[in-house]
């Protein structure tokens, strides 16, 4: 609950001020969000809350109305005690807006509409007094909005008033006061202030040019300045030319003048050339300036005595926000400038540095908890750098082991592809005896892949026998798929060799037979 000292003070402020208040809203109980009624215009109203917020100056006047939904549009009103009817009285509009969010794109005004309103059909083509508040899209897209409605036509505030666009409460008030001049605050600081008509274009202008006027025959409105009919051109003065031969050029000994033509010398800037004299310039002493139809009174012109009166029964929300999150607070309508002043202070200024204080809190926690994060994700990618060349220097021990097979094999093929190209002619006895040899291990070989396989396992680690006892695997597969290989292509060479053998014996009988033949037909 608020605190019931300062809400006496300003209740006896209150009853014993001629002023009243029309509308104050705090939020301090449950039920007070409940007094703001969603309208039925649309079925996609985004939905608000009461919240503390993540930061405070006060627990016990923190509570204000949040918006919850992203990207929802926001149409609710609430009724004021009492019809406010502003004519010859000042009229305050006062509440304080936080973008706990970090506002990226949404609105954060009022609007005070007139006692007319049906809040169940209240959308943004409902009728307004007043629209109030600071408004914020990107970077570029930001004002304080300042609408006053004069004559059922909605006028905008000529000068662009900034708005306050951090995650702290800011307190904005429209004060427009009963000899239609206005002052409009942001943390009770002055923004802008002056005359209603000065500021908006509300009322026909006091001055207008007279459309009977003409402009003298004798007026000059041109040119400004003249060449001064009294200066010189210097006696020494050059204008030209500009480029001169050059004297110190000699005319090339290897010359033709047949051949090449009359030579002449190149051109050179001329040292003494000053360009083209102009006269000075002066003023025209006759010259009077752009002529302009004098100002008369405008009789269109009446001071409007209803000019900036206003008669508002509803304070509403009619908003469109990208990123929900803002709070609104300390909602004040009032004819009492001294009364909104105390208000001011005791529900937001006395509770500035408090506020201050508790974002510097979470601000600093927040960005520890950043850094822890960001630590542990750097000391995450050094474990996984690290295991990645681990697991590339095991590779690489692997991959020296399979190498090393492999050129192992490749002495074995080698040896293997010299004893097929041992001509094919031999006697097929003799080859079937090789053969014979070849399929027994020698003893050599037998004691030389011995000694190679315990040199391995020396080398070998813990980690890398496993890889070693695979490589070895394949090199024996590989060996055994080679002998196979070797002895296929043997027997077929075999085969090759004695059909080739039969076929040489075949031709010779067959040639023997001829002969017989080609003596028989002789005979």
């Amino acid at each position: 609950m608020r605190c019931s000292f300062a809400l006496t003070t300003l209740a006896a402020l209150a009853s014993s001020a001629l002023g009243r208040v029309y509308y104050e809203e705090t939020f301090s109980s449950p039920e007070s969000i409940d007094k703001f009624k969603p309208s039925k215009a649309r079925d996609d109203v985004g939905t608000i809350k009461l919240s503390n917020g993540k930061w405070h100056g006060s627990e016990e006047d923190a509570a204000g109305l949040q918006l919850v939904d992203d990207a929802r549009f926001y149409a609710y009103s609430a009724k004021l005690k009492r019809p406010f009817n502003t004519k010859g009285k000042d009229f305050i509009v006062q509440f304080t807006v936080k973008y706990e969010q970090d506002i990226d794109c949404g609105g954060a005004y009022l609007k005070l509409l007139p006692p007319t309103l049906e809040p169940e059909k209240f959308d943004g083509d409902s009728e307004y007094e007043v629209m109030f508040g600071p408004d914020i899209c990107g970077s570029t897209n930001r004002r304080v909005h300042a609408i006053i409605n004069y004559n059922n036509t909605n006028n905008q505030i000529d000068k662009v008033i900034q708005p306050r666009g951090d995650q702290l409460s800011h307190q904005y008030t429209f004060w427009v006061k009963p000899d239609k001049t206005f002052e409009i605050r942001i943390d009770n600081k002055v923004q802008e202030e002056g005359k209603i008509e000065d500021f908006w274009k509300v009322l026909p202008d006091k001055q207008i040019p007279d459309a009977d006027a003409k402009k003298p025959e004798n007026w000059v409105d041109g040119p400004a300045m003249i060449e001064d009919p009294e200066d010189t051109k210097p006696e020494d003065w050059v204008d030209g030319p500009a480029t001169i031969p050059d004297t110190d050029a000699k005319k090339p000994e290897d010359w033709d003048d047949d051949m090449d033509g009359d030579w002449e010398a190149p051109m050179v800037a001329n040292p003494e050339y000053k360009g083209e004299w102009k006269p000075r310039m002066i003023k025209n002493p006759e010259y009077k300036g752009e002529w302009t139809a004098p100002l008369i009174d405008n009789p269109d012109y009446d001071q409007d005595e209803d000019l900036a009166v206003f008669n508002i029964g509803y304070v509403g929300l009619d908003l469109w926000t990208v990123k929900a999150g803002t709070i609104f607070d300390n909602i004040l309508i009032t004819d009492d400038f001294d009364y909104a002043s105390q208000f001011g202070n005791t529900t937001w200024a006395d509770n500035v540095e408090g506020e201050i204080a508790a974002k510097k809190v979470i601000d600093e926690e927040e960005a520890k908890k950043l850094e822890e994060e960001r630590k542990a994700k750097e000391a995450e990618a050094e474990a996984k750098k690290a295991e990645k060349e681990e697991e590339e220097k095991k590779d690489e021990k692997d991959d020296k082991v399979v190498d090393d097979l492999e050129d192992d094999d490749e002495v074995v093929e080698k040896r293997d592809s010299n004893e097929e190209d041992k001509p094919a002619e031999a006697d097929a006895e003799s080859d079937l005896v090789e053969d014979k040899e070849e399929d027994e291990p020698k003893e050599d070989d037998v004691k030389e892949e011995k000694e190679e396989a315990e040199e391995a396992d020396k080398k070998d680690d813990e980690d890398e026998k496993a890889a070693a006892k695979k490589a070895r695997d394949e090199k024996a597969a590989k060996k055994a798929a080679a002998k196979k290989a070797a002895e296929a292509a043997k027997k077929a060479a075999k085969e090759a060799a004695e059909a080739a053998k039969k076929a040489e014996e075949a031709a010779a009988e067959a040639e023997d037979d001829d002969e017989k033949w080609d003596g028989h037909d002789e005979l």
